[in-house]
């Protein structure tokens, strides 16, 4: 069992830990930037990425479900749903994708009016959204790829094209910045440029690789209601789930936008550790994805159960490392990010919360996988809702006051351990029956 797992994790693993980092090498290069205000830059790419966060985020549910769904016809051999869920899933993305382009204007409007950023910060954020939202189609499609390739059990294609995007993302960013003198112009174009190489990628692959399920589609069973309905009813609450989580995310981010550009320009940078840790045990959250809806649609309980066990055991093993690391070397990491003295002095209380992260998120994470995997949705979605309206908001609201911007985090560290022992307690309902 430990030899599956690792074969699912570690690739995912790789991809996702590149994700992080490379946004991390974003805001590196822009906090390098010989500018007088190089922390304006910080914020532009942080509230411009808060709005992908708010539209990329949304459509995850075709990613989530797309494997879930792909993982229990992978276990029952279903050849013919197989290529049919990945059918739905591209429909969707590239419906939903155009949408959105056309739809940029009042989307740019909507989100800056939402927002509390400075005028400084918010116009470039603003030109920065209006290059990347070009990108909506290759991204969100990608998303379609992703959940598919990881149900049918290949971590291997998702980890290539992901490193491969981001090594041509760092590649253009480099060459517009230093190249032809761009700033937070050059880091979306080059995100744009490096998502379309990625799905021709995915294509290439899928092509070389699977292009056998095709003589299985049909047209008909595709837009069949009742798979129609199942599938956007898990996506549902995948989404709603989504939602709440993209809500959190950016209220903390406009929460750090109203306490100053300077304490955005520290939780910005704080956060990117938090984000490396989550991509780095997402790997196994993609795995028990995967194992989780193979053993469901196999209905072998003994065989679920042991992964679940295995999974958690492995979770420890990751956080416990990763706390520590941040607890020793805080300090050290924030110099990887930036050369402002301003902002690594703000930023040094705050390293205890990020210490935190590892130990009190690890349990969510992990627990989202399996749920997905068990396309148990409905407990995740009404988890969330309980976490963010009962917990993180009034959490942030009592504490605001008295503890400033550790208030936040702390409302955060809350809203993260809810998640986690609100599903473990959900699971032997939701999860552990549903292969019996």
């Amino acid at each position: 069992m430990n030899r599956d797992i690792l074969k699912l994790a570690i690739p995912f693993v790789i991809s996702n830990i590149s994700v992080p980092i490379l946004g991390m090498v974003d805001l590196a290069l822009l906090g390098h930037l010989d500018t007088p205000e190089p922390e304006d830059y910080i914020g532009a790419i942080a509230l411009g990425g808060m709005i992908f966060n708010i539209i990329y985020w949304g459509f995850s549910f075709l990613r989530m479900g797309t494997s879930g769904f792909t993982a229990q016809a992978f276990g029952r051999r279903d050849q013919k749903e197989i290529i049919l869920i990945f059918s739905r899933a591209m429909l969707v993305a590239v419906l939903g994708s155009l949408l959105l382009i056309l739809l940029q204007n009042p989307l740019d409007f909507l989100s800056f009016w939402i927002m509390d950023g400075s005028p400084e910060v918010e116009v470039l954020a603003s030109e920065y959204f209006h290059i990347r939202i070009f990108a909506a189609p290759a991204t969100i499609s990608l998303y379609a790829f992703t959940g598919w390739f990881l149900g049918i059990q290949n971590a291997r294609y998702p980890m290539i094209i992901t490193i491969v995007i981001n090594i041509l993302n760092l590649g253009f960013n480099v060459l517009f910045i230093y190249g032809f003198g761009m700033k937070h112009d050059g880091v979306a174009l080059g995100t744009v440029l490096a998502q379309y190489s990625g799905l021709l990628m995915s294509f290439f692959f899928f092509h070389r690789k699977y292009k056998h399920y095709l003589a299985y589609w049909e047209y008909r069973a595709m837009v069949h209601w009742d798979a129609i309905r199942q599938f956007f009813t898990v996506n549902r609450d995948i989404f709603i789930r989504t939602l709440l989580l993209i809500f959190t995310f950016s209220f903390f981010t406009n929460e750090s936008a109203s306490m100053g550009d300077a304490t955005l320009a520290v939780n910005t940078i704080l956060l990117q550790y938090l984000f490396v840790f989550s991509y780095f045990i997402d790997g196994f959250a993609n795995a028990a994805e995967a194992l989780v809806g193979k053993f469901v649609g196999a209905g072998n309980p003994g065989l679920l159960k042991k992964s679940i066990r295995r999974l958690f055991v492995w979770g420890v093993s990751i956080s416990v490392p990763f706390s520590l690391l941040y607890f020793m070397a805080g300090e050290n990491l924030l110099y990887l990010l930036t050369n402002e003295e301003n902002v690594i002095q703000r930023a040094m209380p705050f390293l205890f919360w990020i210490a935190m992260v590892p130990i009190v998120t690890f349990a969510a994470f992990i627990w989202d996988g399996v749920f997905i995997g068990a396309t148990a949705t409905a407990p995740m979605r009404n988890t969330l809702i309980i976490a963010t309206l009962v917990i993180f908001l009034p959490s942030y609201y009592i504490f605001r006051d008295h503890l400033g911007n550790h208030g936040l985090w702390l409302a955060m560290m809350l809203f993260m351990l809810t998640r986690g022992i609100m599903l473990a307690l959900l699971s032997k309902k939701y999860v552990l029956s549903t292969a019996d």
